[in-house]
């Protein structure tokens, strides 16, 4: 085994659904943890065609590395999700998404998310009210994109802060794993702020009224 290069690629179902802890969570923070020496590729598409350049380019990288893939039931059957001809044809995997619907010189809050929770953000009552607020995903966990990210927050010149929001309580998902590359990312510019659930010792609610309640 040792010496040999892998393509094994793990989609793994992952997004808070109101459904329980197993039907929630592939416990992404335990695969953040195993990541190290770009020995492995972690993502969480939140598009048909970015989940299609991921897997294409997973098949023609030379540097062949194991593959792991957050895919939210939830996204199966959601418009927003809906890549077009145009992107499948003509386009390629981005680690970072932005938001392209925003005046850059009003924005003073970034959010920054992955998976399924940004179309919870992005589409909420409250966003069309907010022109002081920009959503961006980050799609590429691991290796961190820390170049694209630096890129991202440095196209907002009147920044106030830097928000992470995620799904998973606080001592899950990602935060704990890639909050320092964020911050480097951010290069002291703004704080960085985090928002979600606090720690928790299960990974969701298996109720699903108090799980709209916090999901909200």
């Amino acid at each position: 085994k040792w010496a040999q290069t892998s393509r094994l690629t793990l989609l793994l179902p992952h997004g808070y659904e109101g459904n329980g802890p197993e039907h929630s969570s592939a416990r992404l923070e335990r695969f953040l943890q195993l990541a190290a020496q770009e020995n492995i590729r972690i993502a969480n598409p939140s598009t048909s065609s970015q989940y299609f350049h991921l897997l294409r380019r997973q098949a023609l990288d030379p540097n062949a590395r194991p593959l792991i893939v957050m895919t939210p039931k939830g996204l199966l059957r959601l418009r927003e999700a809906a890549g077009t001809l145009e992107e499948l044809t003509d386009g390629r995997w981005e680690p970072v998404l932005d938001d392209v619907g925003v005046d850059r010189s009003q924005v003073r809050r970034l959010v920054l998310s992955s998976g399924k929770v940004y179309y919870d953000i992005a589409g909420h009552d409250e966003r069309a009210k907010r022109p002081e607020l920009a959503v961006a995903r980050l799609e590429q966990l691991y290796p961190f994109p820390i170049e694209a990210a630096a890129k991202l927050v440095a196209s907002y010149p009147a920044l106030d802060e830097v928000v992470w929001a995620q799904e998973e309580p606080q001592n899950m998902g990602a935060w704990r794993a890639i909050r320092h590359r964020l911050e480097e990312a951010i290069g002291g510019r703004v704080p960085l702020r985090y928002v979600g659930r606090p720690w928790r010792a299960s990974p969701s609610e298996g109720y699903p009224t108090a799980h709209l309640q916090e999901q909200e």
